[in-house]
């Protein structure tokens, strides 16, 4: 089953001028991502052909999904993510 994403005009705008003026390169890259996909493309296209590398498909999926749940917000990484340091000075 296709992912419909329906997009205002003022939600495709910001959408666009994050891939355009964004200085985090993974905010371009997700908007871009949910940009092609509300213009038609298909998840798996994205993952796989429309970005600067391949994804998978579970991962463009869930960008898109955080967006429509949380709005730009969404997007961002979590406080907290990633490798913990292992030594505290």
């Amino acid at each position: 089953m296709r992912l419909i994403v329906t997009l205002s005009d003022s939600q495709e705008q910001e959408l666009q001028d994050l891939v355009i003026h964004h200085p985090k390169a993974y905010i371009r890259e997700k908007a871009a991502a949910i940009l092609k996909i509300a213009q038609g493309q298909s998840g798996v296209d994205v993952a796989q052909n429309g970005l600067l590398r391949k994804r998978r498909k579970n991962t463009v999926y869930d960008w898109v999904h955080r967006y429509q749940a949380e709005g730009i917000s969404g997007l961002l990484v979590k406080k907290g993510r990633g490798l913990k340091p292992s030594f505290f000075p």
